[in-house]
């Protein structure tokens, strides 16, 4: 039993974990990038198939649909059959430049980026430098969160979360974009993790689902009602409720307030430098996501403490 006790203690502690977040990290990296491509193509089948509904034309207008949105609709679904397959899996990683075939030792978390020096082996073009962040950070999250945890197996749901934010964090960063396929299996799972006894009780982890959405869905409609614009996407609304299903109730106003003060400060520092293109906003989903994240890392007492003094 000690022996196993010990086995388990290696397994989770905080290097381990570290070295998982950099794997992790690295799949983030392909989350990321071909996610909001994948969306993409659903919503434009999702077009094709609506020009080439002539029922649904006709409910809507009352009249015949003219022949050139059926020819579009071809020509819309065969673009997109020419554009081959494209999964979180297929195809294989390559070169965005020249499309050389990234090969196994140069896909090895960081350590490839620093022996390539930031660059492609075939073309010499430079490769992003977000990419091995996003692996640093992930590794520093999990052994953070194993340092916190402590070695329990319950610290992989917390890991589960954080690269669920990390990948949230730059979609939406890029594309303004918080994909269902992320927030609600983060909230149904936070939900499910609870009913089990794992994390929350179960009515603080629905209370505090409850809570996170309401509360933006209000300031969004009151918003709304007011100016007559929209000022965040609801994407925002299930990201905070899942967030209020691993946390708790009691975490959304920290959190809120957190991501309010720094999104303020980051897009007042965006605009002054030019950096803030016309018409765009500065994208709420990434400072919610890191709010939660001094939550989980800080613990809640200590961040309602914070707030209190």
């Amino acid at each position: 039993m000690h022996d196993l006790l010990e086995l388990e203690a290696w397994w989770l502690s905080p290097w381990v974990l570290g070295l998982l977040g950099l794997c992790v990290g690295s799949f983030l990296n392909v989350v990321v990038h071909r996610l909001p491509r994948m969306m993409e193509r659903q919503w434009w089948a999702d077009v094709t198939q609506q020009l080439g509904d002539g029922e649904s034309w006709r409910r809507t207008f009352g009249d015949d649909a003219p022949k050139p949105l059926g020819l579009t609709a071809q020509e819309l679904d065969r673009r997109l059959q020419a554009l081959g397959p494209l999964s979180l899996a297929r195809p294989a990683s390559r070169c965005p430049s020249c499309g050389h075939a990234i090969r196994w030792h140069e896909n090895i978390p960081l350590l490839s980026w620093l022996w390539l020096r930031g660059r492609c082996s075939a073309c010499g073009t430079r490769i992003s430098l977000r990419y091995p962040l996003l692996e640093l950070v992930t590794a520093l999250l999990f052994a953070a969160l194993a340092w916190r945890t402590g070695p329990q197996p319950v610290v992989l749901l917390w890991c589960g979360v954080a690269a669920t934010l990390v990948a949230l964090t730059a979609i939406d960063w890029d594309t303004t974009l918080l994909p269902d396929s992320l927030t609600l299996p983060l909230l149904w799972s936070g939900l499910l993790a609870a009913a089990l006894g794992w994390t929350l009780p179960l009515t603080t982890a629905l209370g505090g689902a409850i809570a996170g959405y309401l509360s933006l869905w209000s300031v969004y409609w009151l918003f709304k009602l007011t100016t007559g614009k929209e000022g965040m996407g609801q994407g925002d609304f299930k990201l905070l409720a899942a967030l209020g299903a691993w946390l708790g109730w009691q975490a959304i106003l920290p959190i809120v307030l957190m991501a309010s003060v720094i999104g303020a400060l980051v897009g007042i520092g965006m605009k002054l430098s030019h950096a803030l293109r016309e018409g765009r906003y500065v994208p709420f989903g990434p400072f919610l996501a890191g709010g939660a994240l001094v939550v989980m890392l800080a613990g809640l007492d200590r961040v309602l403490g914070w707030i209190g003094q």
